[in-house]
């Protein structure tokens, strides 16, 4: 629960959302407690046909009674007491027990009624020293009844005046009177409960939305490598499902959990006035069913985590089949796909299964501790009413005889326990849930970037001279080296172009460039200074880059442009448009012009379409470097011919890196560079590498075989 306990404190930080929260499930759990409190004045003054003034009146007289016959116990135990004789404390007690067994049944009261027993129990024992020590022991109990008998005379005497002057005096409408109050504190605490619901609601959002931008933003913050490791789909799911789910443990928190309890706790102080030690002893099953209760939470934060897993897996399943379903269908691959998304979903289903199982364990379980605590109430509490005792198996239960409105009032208070607690059979699924997808969500959270700003960045100046790789090497994996002692100088205003076969770790090497990655050992420098000791946003200002799978976004031709240079006015993007040979086409061709929408990754466009917007992205952030990787490799000749006129003026005066076969791009490079296996097999001009280089060579028939 490390990881929730963090989303928690995310959540702690909205203090007036919280604060209003917490106000309102007080406010709807006292209401409830007060409601259900209605059942003494019921019990005690209405079925009786009593008014409240009666009932007071006949309170305080049976409260004088009772402390008077227990003052005159004190009395005469304390007279025993002082007596020295074992023989004279039986006779003087023996005496007792006579005159209560004179005194006619039906002027008896409850009080001498178990004084008899106790007399009669004491006699029994032939002890010298039991004897005292049972004297003693009803002394102190007969004077813990007097003076619970003296407080409550307090508080009746206290309330009397005020029940006179404005109690009911009729029995009928004293019961108007309680029912109206009744539903008045229902009223009141229904509107209470819906502003408790929208407020958790609202706090519950605001806590997702506060999480959903710190995981976009630390998202953005990754290195390329642990894209690779966690597929977009991973990405999506935890994006989605797992905060999802930890917003709805925050919602269950701050709503069911915080406001279900507070429910409970206030009829359990409620039914502690009554009697606490009755209520005490209904409690026994609680240690039990808390143990079985942590066990099902554990079991069902496993299995939440494991349906995550499955769910994400699914995602990724979907995406991928989505993205290549041209594939799929060019290939009749329907019925494979078909099969191995069904296995993914039969996994998930199994897990959401197991899931279930566990949660039809808590209702259950919920419903035994609550029936089990009131048949121990009833059982006990029946009892010391009807037999006017105070004690059960010589332990003290309550200071005062409980009458049957007290019982009646204390049974209803449990069962208000009961309905909170049945609610909360389904907080535990959605807490361990919420803590299921916290652990997912965090644990991306906690990823530290392997490309980082360093702690005293240097200034990086416009690039005017080099751009240098010294003895650069680099892996994804230490057991397969991708790049292998790279040495090589660029000079500010070259064009080099790199060749190589698939694999070869040319696009890599253009990675490092941007610092999408940084060398395990060595260094890539601009103008003298390594670009670890720079500020990423820094290195990457200078630096346009044109790949191969261009990526436009779902918005209009200007922003798209414009990507990369927000502050670019709108005369500035149409001139970087012309300068791509893309202003025609988006004038003739697109209904709207600048102001039209691409699609999704450009899907409106063709792919000449698309690079060359691309290219006027690249033109237009006027970078001092230029990074072309396989631009034009997946175009039309015709638009391979325009983007070549572009190039050919536009990296002038600029730090030109091509990857690159296409003999068309070839002839814009000063130098080329051979890659093989990660390392630099040869470099020079084109006439040089055919005279020189056999795998260059190689590469050439292949090129001139495609071209034909």
């Amino acid at each position: 629960m490390k990881n929730f306990a963090r989303a928690v404190r995310v959540a702690l930080k909205f203090r007036v959302t919280l604060t209003a929260t917490v106000v309102c499930a007080i406010l709807v759990a006292l209401l409830w407690g007060g409601s259900i409190s209605a059942v003494y004045p019921l019990v005690e003054v209405v079925l009786r046909g009593e008014t409240m003034s009666q009932w007071i009146d006949q309170r305080i007289e049976y409260g004088e009674q009772t402390k008077a016959d227990f003052d005159e116990k004190v009395a005469e135990l304390k007279r025993v007491l002082a007596l020295t004789s074992p023989a004279e404390q039986r006779t003087a007690l023996v005496r007792r027990l006579d005159e209560l067994r004179s005194l006619p049944s039906h002027h008896r009261d409850h009080v001498q009624t178990i004084e008899m027993k106790e007399l009669a129990r004491v006699l029994a024992l032939h002890s010298p020293a039991a004897l005292q020590a049972s004297i003693r022991a009803q002394l102190e109990d007969a004077e813990e009844r007097v003076a619970a008998e003296a407080s409550e005379l307090v508080r009746v005497r206290w309330a009397q005046p005020y029940i006179h002057a404005y109690a009911p005096n009729d029995s009928f409408e004293t019961l108007v009177y309680l029912l109206g109050f009744v539903l008045a504190s229902t009223l009141v605490k229904d509107l209470f409960l819906i502003a408790s619901s929208i407020l958790v609601t609202r706090l519950s959002q605001l806590t997702t939305l506060q999480l959903r931008n710190d995981f976009f933003d630390h998202t953005l913050q990754r290195d390329l490598t642990s894209f690779g490791q966690q597929g977009r789909g991973e990405l999506m799911s935890r994006f989605t499902g797992d905060v999802g789910a930890v917003a709805g443990g925050i919602s269950t928190l701050f709503g069911r959990a915080l406001r279900e309890p507070l429910k409970m706790i206030a009829c359990l102080i409620g039914a502690a006035f009554v009697c606490w030690r009755l209520l005490l002893l209904s409690l026994v099953v609680v240690p039990l069913a808390a143990w079985v209760i942590n066990w099902l939470a554990k079991s069902l934060k496993r299995a939440n985590r494991r349906a995550m897993e499955e769910m994400a897996e699914i995602y990724n399943r979907l995406a991928e089949t989505l993205a290549g379903i041209k594939v799929v269908k060019a290939f009749t691959m329907e019925d494979y796909e078909r099969r191995r998304f069904g296995a993914t979903a039969h996994q998930y289903f199994r897990k959401a299964m197991k899931i279930a199982r566990y949660n039809s364990l808590i209702s259950p379980l919920n419903e035994l501790m609550g029936m089990t605590m009131i048949f121990l109430a009833v059982l006990i509490g029946a009892y010391l009413s009807l037999s006017h005792e105070t004690h059960l198996f010589g332990i003290k239960i309550s200071d005062r005889r409980l009458t049957t409105g007290a019982c009646m009032l204390f049974y209803g208070l449990l069962a208000g326990v009961s309905d909170p607690a049945r609610k909360l059979s389904g907080v535990f699924s959605n807490l361990q849930s919420g803590a299921a997808g916290a652990d997912r969500v965090y644990a991306i959270l906690d990823q530290q970037p392997a490309v980082t700003d360093p702690a005293n960045p240097r200034d990086l100046s416009r690039h005017a001279r080099d751009l240098v790789f010294e003895r650069v090497n680099f892996h994804y994996d230490a057991r397969q080296p991708v790049l292998r002692d790279i040495d090589l100088r660029i000079a500010f205003g070259e064009t080099v172009a790199i060749v190589g076969g698939n694999g070869c770790g040319k696009s890599t090497l253009a990675n490092l460039i941007p610092r999408f990655f940084d060398p395990i050992e060595g260094a890539v420098k601009i103008d003298g200074i390594d670009l670890r000791e720079v500020r990423q946003n820094d290195v990457r200002r200078q630096i346009g880059m044109v790949i191969q799978e261009t990526l436009l976004f779902d918005d209009t031709v200007l922003n798209n442009i414009r990507y990369g240079s927000p502050d670019a006015t709108r005369e500035q993007v149409v001139a970087a448009a012309r300068q791509a040979h893309a202003h025609q086409f988006i004038l003739a061709k697109l209904s709207g012009g600048y102001d039209a929408r691409v699609g999704p990754g450009g899907e409106r466009l063709s792919g000449g379409q698309r690079q060359r917007i691309a290219l006027a992205r690249a033109i237009l952030r006027d970078p001092t470097i230029l990074v072309l990787d396989e631009a034009t490799s997946q175009i039309d000749l015709e638009s391979e011919q325009l983007i070549r006129k572009v190039l050919e003026q536009f990296i002038r005066n600029r730090t030109t890196v091509l990857i690159t076969h296409r003999l068309a791009t070839l002839d814009l490079a000063d130098r080329i560079v051979v890659m093989d296996h990660g390392r630099i097999l040869d470099a020079g001009t084109h006439p040089q590498l055919l005279a020189r280089c056999s795998l260059y060579q190689r590469l050439r028939r292949l090129d001139l075989k495609e071209s034909a």
